[in-house]
């Protein structure tokens, strides 16, 4: 049995590791499907991304209320 791994860094700074078991036989692009849907779950890509730049609170708050309010919106929209 092999293993593909990947360290990466959570939120509180400690550093995790990402291990897929492949077994013999096993097809890797199906190993690395696999490793790149837990990649995802873990929100690291989207956490780098949101660290390139500083986004005041403000700006965050109004944006998640413009959200809010476009999904209402599509909601009352399909009540009608």
């Amino acid at each position: 049995m092999h293993y593909l791994c990947s360290r990466f860094q959570k939120k509180g700074g400690d550093d995790t590791m990402l291990i897929i078991p492949v077994k013999d036989g096993e097809n890797i692009d199906r190993a690395l499907k696999r490793f790149k849907r837990k990649f995802d779950k873990t929100g690291t890509m989207r956490q780098l991304r949101d660290r390139q730049h500083f986004t005041k609170p403000s700006v965050e708050r109004r944006a998640q209320i413009q959200k809010a309010e476009y999904i209402q919106h599509l909601r009352d929209a399909e009540d009608i």
